[in-house]
């Protein structure tokens, strides 16, 4: 049995947690689980548990397994942070869930915010869609004005480099 501790920030066991859950060994029993588990699935590599928790819907466009894939293994998980939970109980037949995760990807950490939907079909609570929540970026430090040198260090003045 492993003593992995669970990715999705539960500090209960990975074997105990999100790891049934994700081998279809027992089914979520609250939207916030299913959706714990989709992020342990993502840092995993799980790619079917994120294919087999979504609604199918004919009418939709199916996941992107190969790009779903590609940004898994390209990203380096660094955590998921529930923000807030709206239904999604066990006697429930749908609820929100709105969460953040950090990582890291050819180099740039990006956090991706979510409202999570999801319903319950047949017992079963599924993915059904989500809108990312917009953020700010606030710059840090002075811009680069274009007669500067640039700061990718080539010696020549931004305007002529980095700002064309």
């Amino acid at each position: 049995m492993s003593k992995t501790l669970c990715p999705c920030g539960s500090q209960k066991q990975y074997s105990e947690c999100c790891g049934p859950v994700i081998k279809g060994e027992r089914k979520a029993s609250t939207a916030e689980e299913l959706m714990r588990s989709r992020y342990s699935a993502y840092v995993m590599h799980e790619i079917d548990h994120i294919a087999r928790s979504c609604v199918q819907d004919p009418d939709k466009n199916e996941i992107d397994l190969e790009e779903t894939r590609r940004w898994s293994e390209e990203s380096s998980w660094q955590g998921l942070k529930i923000i807030r939970v709206e239904k999604g109980s066990t006697s429930d037949t749908e609820g929100w869930v709105d969460f953040s995760a950090t990582y890291t990807r050819k180099g740039l950490k990006d956090i991706h915010l979510e409202k999570a939907h999801f319903v319950k079909k047949d017992d079963q609570w599924l993915y059904e869609s989500g809108s990312l929540i917009p953020t700010t970026i606030v710059r840090e430090g002075s811009k680069t004005g274009r007669n500067d040198p640039c700061p990718c260090g080539s010696g020549k003045k931004y305007k002529k480099c980095c700002g064309q």
